[in-house]
C-alpha cells in the first residue's frame, strides 16, 4: 500500500472508532435502571421445576446447533479467505470485476449455506420436536431462499461500494467509501421495513377495538409518531410471541406478532407495545443506525489496513475481486469479535425499554405476567451460561427483566 493510502486509512479508522465510541457515550443509556440494576430474581420463583428443565434441555440443544453451525461457517469463510483457494475460485468467475465480485458472493453464500445446512434442519426438527413452529418444511426452505437472496444483494452492494471507491480513488478510497457506506447503512435502515420485511412476513393494520386504540392512545401520551400498528402472520412460522418497532420517520411502525394479539391478555399485550413504543421514543432504531454507519467507518479503514489498496498492473487490494473471500472472511471474524460489543450495547437498550414501558402502562404485574408467558413460549433459559449471555444475549434475561418490575 501507499503511504498515502495508508494514512487515510488509519484515519478513517481513528474516525469510525472515536465516533463510535463518543456515540455510544452519548446515545446508549449506560444506567437505565434508577438506583442500578437489581439482582435476578430465583428461576424457582417464577416457574416450576419441570418448566424450567423444559427450557434448559431445549437450549441446550439449540445452542448446540447454532454455535456448530458458526463455527463451521467461520471455518469455511476461513478456509477460502486465508488460503489459495478463494484466490482459485476467483479466477473462475467469468466477466468484468463487478460481475466477478457478485457470483463470488453468491458462491461463497451458496457454498456457506450447504456445508451448515444440516444445523439448520437439525436446528428446525428441534423446534417442532417442541412445538415452536408448525411451519411446513415448504415455508421453511422458503424463507432459508429468500434469505440468502437478501444475503447476497446486501453484501454485494457493499462490497461493490467499497471496490468501486478503491478502483476510483486509489490513495483517498476509505475516506470516500467509509462515507458512502455509512450513508447506505442509514438508507437500509429506512428502506429495509419496506423492502425486506415484507418478504417474510403479512402485514395487516391492527383492526380497531380497544388494543388498537390503547397503543394509539399510549403513543400519544409518550410523545411518539407512528406511523402505523401492523400485524405480522408470524403464527405460520413460530408459536412465540413478540413485536417490535422498525424503522424511523414516516417508515416507523410498531408490529405486533398475530399469535401476541390473539393469545395475550389486552393487558399483557399492551404492556409489550409499551415497550416497543419505548423504543420509539427514544429513538432506539436510529441510535442503532448512527452507530452502525459509525462501525462501518471504522470497518472500511480497518479493511484498508489490514488489505491495502490494488496497485496498478498488479493483483490483490481491497479493489481485487480475488480478494473477496478475504474480506468476507474479515467481516465475518470482525462480525464475531465484535458481537459482545454491540449486544452489549443492546441489553442496556432494551432495558431502558422495559423502565419505559413500567412507567408508561404503570402496570407491573401485567409486565411480569407478559414475560413469564414470553419465556414459557419461547422455551427461554431463564440462567444461560454467563459467557454465553455477554457475548450473544441481545436482551436481559427474563429473570432479570422480572426484577426490574418487582422493584418499581
Amino acid at each position: 500500500m501507499t503511504d498515502p493510502a495508508r494514512r487515510t486509512s488509519l484515519v478513517v479508522t481513528l474516525v469510525g472508532g472515536v465516533a463510535f465510541v463518543a456515540l455510544a457515550a452519548w446515545l446508549v443509556p449506560w444506567h437505565p435502571v434508577p438506583g442500578g440494576m437489581p439482582a435476578p430474581v430465583p428461576a424457582s420463583s417464577v416457574f416450576t421445576p419441570s418448566q424450567i428443565d423444559r427450557a434448559e434441555d431445549f437450549s441446550r440443544w439449540a445452542r448446540v446447533w447454532s454455535w456448530g453451525s458458526l463455527a463451521v461457517s467461520l471455518g469455511v469463510a476461513a478456509w477460502f479467505g486465508f488460503t489459495r483457494r478463494g484466490a482459485g475460485l476467483a479466477r473462475r468467475m467469468p466477466g468484468p470485476w463487478w460481475v466477478r465480485t457478485v457470483l463470488l458472493v453468491a458462491a461463497l453464500a451458496v457454498i456457506g449455506r450447504v456445508v451448515t445446512l444440516p444445523f439448520a434442519v437439525a436446528l428446525r426438527v428441534h423446534v417442532r420436536d417442541y412445538g415452536l413452529s408448525h411451519q411446513s418444511w415448504a415455508g421453511f426452505a422458503y424463507d432459508l431462499v429468500v434469505g440468502q437472496l437478501v444475503l447476497v444483494v446486501t453484501t454485494s452492494l457493499g462490497l461493490l461500494l467499497v471496490m468501486a471507491c478503491a478502483r476510483r480513488w486509489r490513495r483517498r478510497w476509505p475516506a470516500v467509501a467509509g462515507g458512502l457506506l455509512a450513508v447506505l447503512v442509514l438508507a437500509g435502515s429506512y428502506v429495509y421495513p419496506v423492502l425486506v420485511e415484507p418478504l417474510f412476513n403479512h402485514f395487516t393494520p391492527l383492526p380497531d377495538g380497544t388494543l388498537r386504540t390503547q397503543i394509539l392512545r399510549l403513543a400519544d401520551e409518550e410523545h411518539v409518531h407512528v406511523d402505523d400498528v401492523l400485524v405480522a402472520d408470524a403464527s405460520r412460522r413460530t408459536t412465540t410471541l413478540n413485536a417490535y418497532v422498525s424503522g424511523f420517520g414516516d417508515t416507523r411502525r410498531v408490529v405486533v406478532y398475530d399469535n401476541l394479539v390473539d393469545d395475550l391478555p389486552e393487558d399483557e399485550a399492551l404492556s409489550v407495545v409499551a415497550h416497543e413504543i419505548g423504543h420509539a421514543r427514544h429513538n432506539d432504531v436510529l441510535t442503532g443506525s448512527a452507530l452502525g454507519a459509525a462501525g462501518a467507518v471504522f470497518g472500511v479503514g480497518l479493511l484498508g489496513l489490514l488489505v491495502g489498496t490494488q496497485r496498478r498492473g498488479r493483483r490483490g487490494g481491497v479493489g481485487d475481486p480475488a480478494t473477496v473471500p478475504l474480506l468476507l472472511a474479515l467481516v465475518a471474524l470482525g462480525t464475531l469479535l465484535s458481537s459482545p460489543v454491540e449486544n452489549g450495547i443492546s441489553r442496556q437498550i432494551e432495558t431502558r425499554a422495559d423502565v419505559a414501558a413500567l412507567e408508561a402502562t404503570h402496570d407491573p404485574d401485567a409486565f411480569v405476567a407478559m414475560q413469564e408467558q414470553l419465556s414459557l413460549r419461547a422455551l427461554a433459559d431463564p440462567t444461560p451460561p454467563a459467557w454465553s449471555q455477554f457475548w450473544f444475549g441481545s436482551h436481559p434475561t427474563t429473570l432479570q427483566r422480572i426484577a426490574i418490575a418487582e422493584a418499581k
